[in-house]
């Protein structure tokens, strides 16, 4: 993977992070659809041929991940807190792991 497919990875990790701020508490926690990582991951998998695309550390030691599918574009943001549970988080189509050239570094856009 390119630096630069790094960093748009990171970029999906850090838009995953404030939804999780802002959805964050038992209340939204229950309305995501969440389960143990383990089962998350499988259906992920065998329903929808997603594998992991990128991985961070989020707001009160929350790991955020990004599953993707090459073949079918599919794409699944999912939350796991330290308890072992897994949440989605977001999901869509179309996923592109995107090659751009970062700006100049006098030039902060």
């Amino acid at each position: 993977m390119t630096r630069t497919a790094k960093i748009l990875h990171l970029t999906a990790l850090i838009v995953a992070s404030a939804l999780l701020i802002t959805l964050s508490g038992e209340a939204s926690a229950q309305s995501r659809s969440c389960g143990p990582r383990e089962a998350v991951v499988q259906r992920l998998a065998e329903g929808f041929g997603e594998t992991r695309q990128s991985i961070g550390l989020g707001t009160n030691n929350v790991m955020v991940e990004v599953f993707a599918s090459a073949q079918t574009g599919s794409w699944t943001i999912v939350i796991t807190r330290a308890t072992g549970v897994a949440c989605l988080v977001a999901s869509g189509r179309s996923f592109e792991t995107l090659v751009q050239n970062l700006p100049a570094k006098e030039n902060d856009a």
